[in-house]
Parts: C-alpha cells; structure tokens; sequence
C-alpha cells in the first residue's frame, strides 16, 4: 500500500483550496499528498459569489466584482452601496484550470482519477479505498458528502436549489457595475424564491433562479421560471443561452463532524456551509487556511469550534426553523434586514463575523416575538440533546 503525509478525496472547492494553501504556504514542499478526485471537471459547472474587503488568494480567478448591488422584492426595492466590500464572482472552469494547472507543476503531488469507495481510520493511518487501489496517510481531508446523514427528529434539512443561464442579449441592456443580489419578485408559493443577475457586460449576464424549499423541481420548470423572469423584468427582446449551470446545497441545522479520528471533513461535508443562506466559498477559504496555519505550527490539522460558530449556528437555525415552518416568508426577514440597516452589517452578519452587539442591532429589525419565540425552542432542543 502506497503510503502519502496527506490525501484529499475531491477535487472541488474544497479539496482545490486546501491544496493551493499548501503550496502557497511553501511549508508542504517536503510532503507528499495524493489527491483522489473521480470526475475532474471540464466545463463551467457553477459559479462561486462572496464579498470581501481586500484581495483573496485566488484573486486572478475573480471574473467580475461589484461594489454596487440591487435588492428587490414586491414592496421594496433598494441600490446597496456595499463598499469597501466588493462582491465577486468565479466562473467553476476558471477556478477548477489554475488550480489544476498549479497543483500539476508541484512533484511532491500526485493526482489520481478513481472512485473512492471508503475512508476508515487505523490507529496510525487514514486508510482510503478506491476502485484502483489502497493508500494511507498520516491525515486525509475527505470533501465527498456520501449522502444524506441520519437526522435527528428536531434537525431541519432544506435543499437550495438552482438553476442559471448565461445569457446574451441583442441589444445592450444591462449596467455591467450594478448586480442584483437578490429579487424576490417572483411566486413564493412553494417557499423562498428569488432570482439573482450578475452581468459582466452590457448584453452579457448570468441570470440564476433559486429556491429554498424541502424538494426540486422538474428540470423544465427552472427553464420555465427562468425565461418568464427575463421577459417580465429584463427584456422581451431575443437572447441567446451561452451556458447553463444547476446545483442542490443541504441547508441544515444538522452538525457535521469536521472531524473522525485521521479523517478531517472539509467543504459541505465538514459543515462549511453556512446552513440558512448555502454561501460557501468563503466559509472554505476561512477553514483551509485554519487547517494550514494550525499543520505548520501545531503538526495537525485539528479545529475547536468556537463559541461564535454556536452563536451563528443557532441563528442559522433559528431562521431554517421559521422557513420551514413556513412562520415568516423569508422575503420579507430579507426584506426587512436590507431596509433597515446598512448592507455592509448584514454582509458581515452573513459572513458570521458581527459582534453580539451588531447581532441584536440587525435581529431588532425583525418580528421580536416570533424570533425570541423561535430562539427558545432551538436552545430547549439543543439542551434536550445535550
């Protein structure tokens, strides 16, 4: 058995940041890693959004940024200033080829193209079986979510689901510095919907339909949703489909264990997700860097989970709590945030980066009595499992 310092099983967001932080930190060049990935991508699968206030490491990858956004919905509509953020935008392929083209140049690592079958610990080794063979190291960062996990009955598991176009226009309709983050001017019979626009010139968009609901849709529905939000609020003028791309995140209250013995969860797998919005890219970044900073100054890649991550959880859960319940619609929690206080504080609410005073300043905006009412059962039911 061919033995590595480290394995990352997947080659996604994930597994790709994690490595490029190694090489970038120059510490790893010593070690050998292995990563495993069964289906490299070829093509612009997704698109990454998030904002940040200063230049991130994979910065050149950036395909547009704006620092102006809009926000609608049918009783509200606003033009965010969101500087000195800027909110930016990585196509997939972009992402998937400099991080490929990077890891390729470094000879302390190797790149296997097989199906990883299992991951099991031994008191030494993490040991990965795949469909060509068997390999152990010292720690395997394992990005693959192998199915839905046993819930518990007061867990909450919704699914935010996409489906995007890259559209070309014949004539130049859109502002290529204005985004819109959200538009919530679509049905929301079946639960949180809303469409978001990033064009990166003036006849050139993506355009994405996303719900927040407990199923998907059929495949020619999102179509149908798609082209009926392009004819009612973007133009009645031909266009053309350039690309296409669709996508399921797990939104949940569920606590994924980032770690079981030598394997270390990563991505959506070792809850990096933020559960009530499905923003991952940054959460990734955050974690890989930790797991770095903490492999070259402590020797292992292990991570406490602070007190803030219980905080931000048990809002995340909170908010799951009110949109599966249907209690609120989250139109209107959005609606309500963005007209009452300053995009910038609700970004970083987002990010999971508010202090507690900044928490109750944003919570205040909403319905005080269903929000402590909701806050309390979530703390009951986490002393429950406790």
């Amino acid at each position: 058995m061919k033995k590595y310092d480290y394995i990352i099983t997947g080659g996604g967001a994930a597994g790709l940041s994690l490595l490029v932080r190694m090489i970038d930190s120059t510490a790893f060049k010593e070690k050998r890693i292995l990563l495993i990935d069964q289906n490299p991508v070829k093509t612009n699968d997704r698109t990454w959004c998030f904002w940040e206030d200063t230049s991130g490491i994979f910065e050149t990858t950036v395909s547009k940024s704006w620092s102006t956004l809009d926000f609608h919905t049918d009783k509200f509509n606003r033009q965010l200033d969101i500087s000195p953020y800027q909110y930016k935008m990585i196509r997939g392929i972009d992402f998937y080829n400099y991080a490929v083209d990077l890891i390729a140049q470094q000879e302390n690592i190797d790149i296997l193209k097989a199906e990883v079958l299992k991951i099991r610990n031994t008191k030494e080794l993490a040991i990965v079986e795949t469909s060509e063979e068997s390999f152990g190291a010292g720690f395997v960062f394992n990005s693959i979510l192998w199915g839905k996990p046993k819930l518990l009955a007061t867990d909450i598991w919704l699914l935010q689901h996409f489906k995007g176009w890259v559209i070309k226009t014949s004539e130049p309709i859109f502002n290529p510095e204005i985004a819109t983050f959200m538009d919530f001017r679509v049905s929301q019979d079946e639960g949180a919907s809303f469409v978001y626009v990033l064009p990166t010139a003036n006849n050139t968009a993506l355009v994405e339909y996303t719900q927040f609901t407990n199923s998907i849709l059929e495949k020619e529905e999102y179509n149908k949703r798609l082209s009926a939000y392009i004819n009612q609020y973007l133009t009645q003028a031909n266009y053309e489909i350039v690309e296409e791309e669709f996508g399921i995140i797990p939104m949940t209250n569920y606590l994924f264990k980032t770690h079981d013995g030598r394997i270390i969860n990563i991505g959506t797998a070792g809850g990096d997700t933020k559960s009530s919005s499905g923003f991952t890219f940054q959460f990734i970044q955050k974690r890989t860097s930790a797991i770095v900073e903490s492999l070259i100054k402590k020797n292992h890649p292990y991570l406490i989970r602070s007190k803030l991550y219980s905080r931000f959880h048990l809002f995340d859960s909170v908010l799951l709590h009110i949109l599966h319940y249907n209690r609120m619609e989250g139109r209107r929690i959005f609606e309500l945030l963005f007209k009452h206080n300053p995009p910038q504080q609700i970004l970083k609410f987002l990010d999971n980066e508010t202090t507690v005073l900044e928490d109750l300043k944003l919570v205040s905006s909403l319905p005080k009595w269903l929000f402590i009412k909701v806050t309390i059962k979530e703390l009951y039911t986490r002393l429950f499992r406790s």
